[in-house]
């Protein structure tokens, strides 16, 4: 980009691009709706999938498709822009999704089949994943190490935050409005958001990252990024400790209703506990992240995720502490989670700031990836107790382990 530098690291450097500065609170909230939108559009509208079935003269089954359709959008969009933003820059493909976003969520709220509302939420996927990929991109092309894993961190708490407002806000406008309003509601957001991008997001991408791009295939970017142990040991750890966050969403309901007997009216605290455990540690990270170095928090965070998981599988094969035994460990679980997602982001991200956009793909189709699967295992081993979660959740977090101290070496 013209009137740019490049620092040693190969970032972008000029007016408004200084890496020494904090990054402002706007700044930091125009990032988190953008990441807000993929989560907002998995969970604002769950309530309504009876009613939506119903309107449509759809069974559960199809129904259901219309949650996968929006899966397999983000998987496949995710690696798709994570390319172009280092070609052709971070605003043009942002800009982009985020049209393809709005005019999916338009067609969302028109259809008038199952089959119909299914495509448009491939094309909402498509678009939305554009605000789960480039923010993380430009937050590398911006600042320093220490301010990414602080911006990261400040991000986490839309992660937190969206598994239990979004349904909330979903069911609330479902009951009064019904349920196409809730993807008119999309409609407004992204065009709040887009028109925020459009006047005030500059373009980061440097000169240097946009003439790697240029000399090699998309496919060369990531066959280079995967032949990298260092980054790729940051982008594992990151996957399959993150894990742990799927595998809580997907089958806490079943462990804590079903296995525990709490009414479900009462689930919400259950949930409220350990999301707020989340939370808080992620926005305690963004303080630490500006003192200590972020291999050492994510070290010894990464040893406590996987503390807890022992500890919660010790009590899920013995039964001991009950309910109790069940909340505790999972706390420690969650809580450290809120330290090592944005640590091991910011590490995967300052490995080769030229291919920061493809770096950002991979870690959220990474994450996605071995997130659903490991949930899915926990899933097909149900056997009515916490068990299954539990010895997942071990293995998941004894792999995070091992591939930070076996890729991660010390420089």
């Amino acid at each position: 980009m013209a009137g740019q530098a490049i620092d040693s690291n190969g970032g972008a450097s000029g007016p408004g691009l200084s890496k020494a500065v904090k990054a402002p609170l706007g700044f930091i909230l125009m990032l988190g709706a953008l990441t807000g939108v993929g989560p907002m559009s998995i969970d604002m509208y769950l309530p309504a999938l009876p009613a939506i079935g119903r309107e449509l003269h759809a069974g559960a089954a199809s129904v259901q498709q219309t949650v996968a359709a929006f899966f397999i959008g983000i998987a496949v969009g995710q690696l798709v822009y994570g390319t172009l933003s280092d070609r052709f820059g971070r605003r043009g493909p942002l800009l982009f999704g985020m049209a393809v976003y709005f005019l999916a969520s338009v067609g969302c709220a028109l259809s008038h089949s199952i089959g119909m509302l299914i495509g448009f939420r491939v094309l909402q996927a498509l678009g939305g994943c554009a605000g789960m990929v480039i923010p993380r991109a430009v937050v590398r092309d911006r600042f320093e190490h220490h301010e990414v894993m602080h911006v990261l961190s400040m991000l986490m708490l839309v992660m937190g935050l969206a598994p239990i407002l979004a349904p909330l806000i979903g069911g609330f406008v479902l009951q009064t409005l019904g349920w196409r309003a809730i993807f008119w509601i999309q409609v407004g957001f992204a065009a709040i958001v887009g028109t925020a991008v459009l006047l005030t997001l500059p373009e980061s991408r440097s000169e240097a990252t946009a003439a790697q791009a240029r000399g090699e295939h998309p496919v060369q970017s990531y066959l280079g990024l995967l032949g990298r142990s260092r980054l790729m040991g940051y982008v594992l750890t990151g996957a399959f400790s993150g894990s742990a966050l799927f595998v809580y969403v997907a089958t806490s309901p079943d462990v804590v209703i079903g296995h525990f007997h709490v009414r479900p009216e009462n689930f919400g605290w259950v949930f409220g506990v350990n999301a707020f455990g989340f939370i808080g540690c992620s926005q305690v990270n963004a303080r630490l992240a500006r003192r200590y170095r972020s291999d050492v928090i994510l070290k010894w965070a990464n040893l406590g995720a996987f503390a807890g998981a022992l500890v919660l599988l010790l009590d899920a094969l013995t039964g001991f502490g009950g309910l109790a035994g069940f909340i505790a460990p999972m706390f420690v679980v969650m809580a450290s989670l809120g330290f090592t997602q944005p640590s091991a982001t910011a590490g995967a991200l300052g490995e080769d700031p030229t291919r920061a956009g493809a770096t950002s793909a991979l870690l959220g189709a990474t994450g996605f990836a071995g997130g659903a699967l490991a949930a899915a295992l926990a899933g097909f081993g149900r056997d009515g107790t916490a068990r299954p979660m539990a010895l997942v959740l071990t293995v998941s977090l004894t792999l995070a382990v091992g591939c930070l101290r076996t890729l991660v070496k010390p420089k």
